[in-house]
């Protein structure tokens, strides 16, 4: 979808439709020609109500789209529904609404956003040829200076879409190998992917030795020209592309999901393509554990011991609790390469999704400013986050007798905690988080916002954030202070201020 600002008023606009918010002052200002029209049919606006034109504009139909336009994602919303409502358009246009309680690059932004993703489609592989998205958007009456804003609204949405086809993509098309395919094939990146079993990643050859499909460790690294050595931000991504349980075999209504077990991993890709397409001044690294997990004679058996490249073993207790096993190699890689800050994201616990929903991820962290910062960057962009606690009182639920961990605590409460307090043990010195976000990753149902079900690409607008705020904190000097987080929080608390 081509992205466009124009200072062109709505009513002379070349568009096969024009979108305005219902219960905008706007109705009012283009409803003169109309006779009243427009404003009798905001009130059947559920959520979009169509009005045919006939000579009033040049646009053939006027689209009211319900939202109170008080709270970007009210707009988002709206915006991505007037764009799956009017599939086979070539050309929508949206009227920016300048008396609405909402700073321009705040709509700008929510719109532009709301309209891409509104133009995601997971039909990729049907047959039948249905009707397209618009593939040009316009919007009328924003400011020439709203041009960038536009612009980075519509990369990062973009790749968002880009994890969600990669999620929504089935398991045979979508294995380790076209996910580091892909990954190889993104512009502005350096890539490196890498065989577990010679490379000393043995957790995650181990888990990946179950299947036909070999394991891969997949390396992304954006490294700016001018970009300071320090601090390095480091994502490193589950990518299980099917999830079988091994030996603990997954119920019926549980597997038929597991395609999006990848989905940690698939944020990670496309937050580094739009890193790398911004150009943030930031060095970064993203590390994708990608494998299946299946039964087979070179599956992991419930008791086994195993060795990570930490160098510390485990007691497998739960061969279905794998995430955990290869991202405790990610984890050590990425602190290998460098990574000052890191963050790992995995569809990882469902107890999470039973806890929170499908709408919050929960972090977890061993610093409580980089969890705030992490958790304040997800809720400012919409992929919503929620502080979770660790104590080291947890740590005796994963002691084992025969190895230095066990992968699960073989207790039935606390499982999201559980797994992060294995992980701590992965993630070495400096600031980590886990996010765990098995709820919003990959929806049952429509949750009435910009997605409607399946991949949402949960995670990718957090990375950006939070990369473009170390990105700013190094831009403006942070890094002469030791590169510390504290300097990174408080250049956060000034912008803030």
């Amino acid at each position: 979808m081509n992205v466009e600002l124009t200072a062109t008023h709505p009513t002379e606009v070349e568009a096969d439709v024009v979108a305005l918010v219902a219960g905008g002052l706007g109705v009012r200002r283009l409803d003169g020609p109309f006779e009243g029209r427009l404003w009798r049919s905001a009130a059947d606006a559920d959520p979009i109500a169509f009005v045919q034109v006939g000579r009033e504009i040049r646009a053939p139909r006027v689209a009211l789209v319900a939202t109170d336009g008080l709270d970007p994602e009210d707009l988002r919303t709206a915006a991505a529904r007037v764009v799956r409502a009017t599939r086979g358009a070539a050309t929508v246009a949206w009227a920016i609404d300048d008396t609405l309680p909402m700073a321009e690059y705040r709509q700008v932004q929510a719109i532009v956003e709301g309209a891409v993703l509104g133009s995601y489609d997971a039909g990729r592989w049907t047959s039948n040829g249905a009707p397209g998205a618009p593939g040009r958007f316009v919007l009328c009456g924003a400011s020439e200076d709203m041009a960038e804003i536009a612009t980075r609204a519509e990369v990062i949405a973009r790749w968002t879409n880009v994890a969600r086809e990669l999620v929504d993509g089935p398991p045979n098309i979508v294995t380790p190998a076209a996910l580091a395919e892909r990954a190889d094939a993104l512009a502005g990146l350096q890539a490196e992917v890498l065989d577990p079993a010679t490379a000393g990643l043995p957790a995650l050859a181990a888990v990946g030795g179950s299947s036909a499909q070999a394991p891969r460790l997949i390396v992304l690294r954006h490294q700016p020209d001018g970009a300071p050595p320090q601090p390095r931000l480091g994502l490193v991504g589950k990518a299980v592309t099917f999830d079988a349980g091994g030996y603990f075999l997954k119920q019926q209504s549980d597997i038929v999901r597991q395609k999006g077990d990848m989905a940690g991993g698939a944020a990670v890709l496309a937050a580094l393509g739009a890193v790398a397409e911004i150009g943030l001044p930031l060095n970064v690294i993203g590390v994708i554990a990608a494998c299946e997990n299946m039964v087979g004679p070179d599956a992991i058996r419930p008791s086994d011991v195993i060795r990570t490249a930490a160098g510390l073993t485990v007691e497998v207790t739960n061969p279905d609790a794998e995430g955990r096993l290869i991202l405790a190699d990610g984890l050590w890689y990425a602190r290998r390469q460098g990574a000052t800050h890191v963050i790992d994201l995995a569809t990882l616990t469902g107890a999470m999704r039973a806890g929170m929903g499908d709408l919050f991820a929960g972090v977890f962290a061993n610093d409580d400013n980089w969890r705030d910062a992490i958790v304040d960057a997800g809720t400012d962009v919409g992929d919503f986050a929620w502080p979770w606690p660790m104590h080291p009182r947890y740590e005796r639920l994963i002691e084992s007798r025969v190895a230095d961990l066990r992968n699960t605590s073989g207790r039935p409460y606390g499982y999201p905690i559980t797994a992060a307090t294995f992980l701590q043990h992965f993630a070495g010195q400096g600031p980590w988080a886990h996010v765990d976000m098995l709820g919003p990753a990959l929806l049952d149902d429509d949750r009435g916002d910009a997605f409607g079900a399946g991949a949402t690409g949960y995670g990718v607008r957090l990375l950006v954030e939070i990369a473009s705020r170390m990105g700013d904190a190094v831009r403006r000097g942070a890094q002469r202070e030791s590169n510390s987080l504290e300097a990174f929080i408080r250049q956060q608390s000034e912008d803030d201020d």
